[in-house]
C-alpha cells in the first residue's frame, strides 16, 4: 500500500467510477487494483472472500451494492489515479454528487447486455452539470446477451452522438478475447481474465474492414479539434496523419468535455490494462482542468480569485465527504487545489471564518488508511482533526482567505418517525443521527413539534433502511420506525395583494406593525424570493428585514396542510409605522399574519414529488406491470425492447403510490423484473387527493 512518488502534476489523475447500479462498476475498481498491482486478486462483489476492496462496508458487502464513495490510490505506467467509486442506487446519489464536484475525470460504466439505463443518465447530467471529461466502458460484453454495438447505439441515442468507439472487441459473448486498438491498428488478445500481459499481434482477417471503417470514423472526429490538423486530413488523407498527431487531437476533443472515447470489456479484468491506456492518454490532469486554475471569491468583499494548481500558491482546498472512522474518529476527504496541507499546520474554515488545526493526514485505501506528512496541489486525501468542517466547506490559508462555490443537494422526499425501544437508546439515537446526518447531506433529522416525535429524511427508502441498520451497528441503538410518509409541499397558483397588521395595547408601551405584501407564483424551482418595493419611509429600513424573516418562517411552516411553500414571491410595497409602539418582533409579526392570510387568497395547492421510474420485465408480464403502474397513478411515457425478449417500461409516479413497490412488482414478475425510480419534480395533487392529505394532516 506504500505510495510511490509521482510529483509532476500532468501525471495526476483523479477520476470517478460512475454507472447504473449492477453495471460493474466496482468490479472495474477491483480489476483495476488487480491490475496496478494492489490487490494480488479480484476479489466478487458478492462472495465468501470478503468482499470488494471498495464496498468495505457490512450493509455493502451483504446487499452487495455501493452506498458509500470508496477512495483508492493506484499507479499505472509512471502515472499516480486517485480513484472514486461511487454508488450507482439513487438513493445515495449525493455520493456521486460531491464526488463529481472535485474530480477531473471520469469512466462512466454500462452494462453491455442493458445499453443505458435510468441511473445512466443521472449520472451522465451530474457529469455534465461539473463539466467532466469522460471516457466510456461497456461492460459484461463477454455474457450472454452483452453486445458492444447495440449498447453503443443506446448512447447515441440517449446520452450523446459523440461518442465513438477507440477499440472494437474481438469475437462476441463468450467469445471475447479482447481488442482491436483503432490508434495503432493493433489486436490486444488474451487467453485467460487474470493474464498480467495481452499479446500484441495483427487484427484478425474477419474484422479489417470493420477496423479501417472505424478509424476513418475515429480520425474525422479527431482532426476537428484542430484546423491544420483537418487541412492536412483534407490534402493527404488518413495516411497523412500521424499516430501522435491522432492521440494529440482525441486528447483535445475529449478534454472538451463534449467528445467520449468508448471502450468495451469484462470488468473482472480482462483489457482493464486498456482502460488504464485510456485514463492515463485521454483523461485530464490538475492542470488540465480550467487551464489548472480554481476559481473563488474573496468572503471579505467578494472580488474573484484565481490559484493555480501548485504548491507554491497559499493553500485552497475543498472538503467534499465526511465519513465516521472508528479508529480514527471523524475523517474529511479533501481536494487540494492549490498550496500545501500539511499535517500540524492551521487552516482557515472560509465558511465559518474560525481557524483549526489539522491533526493527521490520511490516504485513504477504501477502509485503510496511509499516514502522510503532507498533501500536495492537484491531490485527494483524508484530514483528522478538523471538527467544525461540513460537506462543501472551503479550507484555506488563513492569511489568503478564498471561498469555493460549494455542493448542492436535493431535498429528501421520503421521512419516518423513529424512537428508541429503550430510556438507554434514547441519548444514544440522538448521537447517532446527528453523526449520519454530519457524513450525509441528503439525511436530514429534526422533530416534531406537534407531536414530539424524532423525524429523519432521506432519498428512498433503501436509504432510510440502511441508516436504520447502520444505527444498531455501529452505534448499538435499538429502534422502532413509523411508515414512509411523503414529503408533500405547498405552492401557490394566483396572485393577492394582502394587509398584516399587528396592533396590541396592554399598557404602556404597546406593538405596531402595518404592512401590504403581494404574493404571486415564483418561477419553479427557484424557491422564495423577497422583494423590497417600500418608496419613501412608510416602513423604515430597519424593520423591512424581520417582514421578511416573518414570511419565511411561516411559509416553512406551510399554510392549508402544514407543509413548506415553495416557489413563491413576495413584494412588499406599503405599509405604515408608529414612532413609539413599532419594533422589529411587530413587524416580524406582522409579515407572518399578512402571509397566512395572503397565501390562503392566492389559490394555494399541494404539490407531490413525482418519481422517474425505469422497469425492465420479459415481454410475458407487460401487461401486468403496465395495467399496475395505471392504478398507482403512474404514465408510461416510453416503451423499448432489449436483448432476449426483455422490454423496458419508462414512466412517472407519485412517490406516494411507490412504498413497498420493489416487492410487489418481483411478485407480479416471479422475480424476473426490476425497477428504479429517481426524483423527476414535483407535481400539483388531484383535488381529491390533496383534501385526503389536509384531513389526515388536520386529524393528527
Amino acid at each position: 500500500m506504500a505510495s510511490q512518488q509521482v510529483k509532476d502534476l500532468k501525471n495526476f489523475r483523479n477520476i470517478g467510477i460512475i454507472a447504473h447500479i449492477d453495471a460493474g462498476k466496482t468490479t472495474t475498481s477491483e480489476a483495476i487494483l488487480y491490475r496496478t498491482g494492489l490487490k494480488h486478486k479480484i476479489s466478487l462483489v458478492k462472495g465468501d472472500d470478503g468482499g470488494a476492496t471498495t464496498d468495505w462496508m457490512e450493509q455493502e458487502k451483504e446487499r452487495g451494492i455501493t452506498i458509500t464513495s470508496a477512495a483508492v490510490t493506484a499507479y499505472w505506467k509512471e502515472h499516480k489515479i486517485n480513484i472514486i467509486d461511487t454508488p450507482g442506487h439513487i438513493d445515495f446519489t449525493a455520493e456521486v454528487e460531491r464526488s463529481l464536484r472535485v474530480l477531473d475525470g471520469a469512466v462512466t460504466v454500462f452494462d453491455g447486455k442493458m445499453g443505458v439505463e435510468a441511473q445512466s443518465e443521472t449520472v451522465w447530467r451530474q457529469a455534465n452539470k461539473y463539466g467532466v471529461p469522460r471516457i466510456c466502458f461497456i461492460n459484461k460484453i463477454n455474457q450472454i446477451g452483452g453486445d458492444f454495438y447495440k449498447s453503443l447505439d443506446s448512447i447515441h441515442r440517449r446520452l450523446s452522438k459523440n461518442a465513438v468507439a477507440i477499440h472494437l472487441p474481438i469475437g462476441f459473448e463468450k467469445e471475447i478475447n479482447g481488442v482491436v486498438d483503432l490508434v495503432d491498428m493493433k489486436a490486444y488478445t488474451y487467453k485467460e481474465y487474470t493474464d498480467h500481459e495481452l499479446t500484441v499481434g495483427e487484427i484478425p482477417e474477419d474484422m479489417q474492414e470493420k477496423a479501417k471503417h472505424a478509424r476513418a470514423m475515429l480520425i474525422e472526429e479527431a482532426v476537428q479539434a484542430d484546423e491544420k490538423l483537418m487541412e492536412k486530413f483534407f490534402e493527404g488523407g488518413e495516411e497523412s496523419i500521424t499516430t501522435d498527431e491522432l492521440k494529440t487531437a482525441l486528447r483535445k476533443r475529449v478534454l472538451d468535455g463534449d467528445f467520449y472515447l468508448v471502450t468495451g470489456g469484462d470488468g473482472r479484468g480482462v483489457i482493464v490494462e486498456k482502460v488504464l491506456d485510456l485514463v492515463v492518454d485521454y483523461l485530464p490532469s490538475p492542470l488540465d482542468r480550467d487551464l489548472g486554475q480554481t476559481i473563488g471569491i474573496n468572503p471579505k468583499n467578494g472580488e474573484e480569485i484565481f490559484r493555480k494548481a501548485d504548491n507554491s500558491e497559499p493553500l485552497t482546498a475543498l472538503a467534499f465527504k465526511i465519513a465516521a472512522d472508528p479508529f480514527v474518529g471523524k475523517l474529511i476527504f479533501v481536494r487540494i487545489y492549490s498550496g500545501k496541507l500539511q499535517s500540524g499546520s492551521y487552516v482557515m474554515n472560509a465558511t465559518t471564518g474560525n481557524k483549526e488545526r489539522v491533526g493527521r493526514l490520511v490516504r485513504m485505501f477504501a477502509d485503510k488508511r496511509e499516514e502522510i506528512d503532507e498533501i500536495d496541489a492537484g491531490d485527494i486525501a483524508a484530514v483528522v482533526g478538523l471538527k467544525d468542517t461540513t460537506t462543501g466547506t472551503t479550507i484555506c490559508d488563513p492569511a489568503h482567505p478564498i471561498l469555493l462555490e460549494s455542493i448542492d443537494f436535493p431535498e429528501p422526499p421520503v421521512s419516518i418517525a423513529v424512537e428508541p425501544k429503550s430510556k438507554v437508546d434514547q441519548e444514544k439515537m440522538g448521537l447517532g443521527l446527528g453523526r449520519l446526518a454530519e457524513e450525509d447531506p441528503t439525511f436530514r433529522v429534526h422533530t416534531d413539534d406537534e407531536t414530539g416525535q424524532t423525524i429523519i429524511s432521506g432519498m428512498g427508502e433503501l436509504h432510510l433502511e440502511i441508516i436504520i441498520d447502520r444505527l444498531r451497528r455501529e452505534f448499538s441503538v435499538e429502534a422502532n420506525t413509523g411508515e414512509p410518509q411523503v414529503a408533500y409541499r405547498e405552492t401557490i397558483r394566483g396572485i393577492s395583494e394582502t394587509q398584516g397588521k399587528h396592533i396590541k395595547q396592554s399598557g404602556g408601551r404597546g406593538q405596531y406593525g402595518d404592512v401590504w405584501i403581494k404574493f404571486e407564483p415564483n418561477e419553479t424551482g427557484k424557491g422564495f424570493e423577497f422583494i423590497d418595493s417600500i418608496k419613501g419611509g412608510v416602513v423604515p429600513l430597519e424593520y423591512r428585514k424581520p417582514v421578511m424573516e416573518g414570511i419565511k418562517e411561516t411559509l416553512v411552516g406551510g399554510v392549508i396542510a402544514g407543509y413548506p411553500v415553495i416557489d413563491v414571491k413576495a413584494t412588499l410595497y406599503d405599509g405604515s409605522y408608529h414612532d413609539v409602539d413599532s419594533s422589529e418582533l411587530a413587524f416580524h409579526l406582522a409579515g407572518a399574519l399578512a402571509t397566512r392570510e395572503g397565501v390562503k387568497r392566492a389559490k394555494p395547492v399541494i404539490l407531490e414529488p413525482v418519481m422517474k421510474i425505469e422497469i425492465t420485465t420479459p415481454e410475458d408480464f407487460m401487461g401486468d406491470v403496465i395495467g399496475d403502474l395505471n392504478s398507482r397513478r403512474g404514465r408510461v411515457d416510453a416503451m423499448e425492447d432489449l436483448v432476449g425478449g426483455a422490454k423496458v417500461i419508462r414512466g412517472f409516479v407519485p412517490l406516494a403510490n411507490m412504498f413497498g413497490y420493489t416487492s410487489d412488482l418481483r411478485g407480479m414478475s416471479q422475480g424476473r423484473a426490476a425497477s428504479t425510480m429517481e426524483l423527476s419534480d414535483y407535481e400539483e395533487v388531484p383535488p381529491n387527493i390533496a383534501q385526503e392529505i389536509i384531513e389526515k394532516r388536520n386529524s393528527k
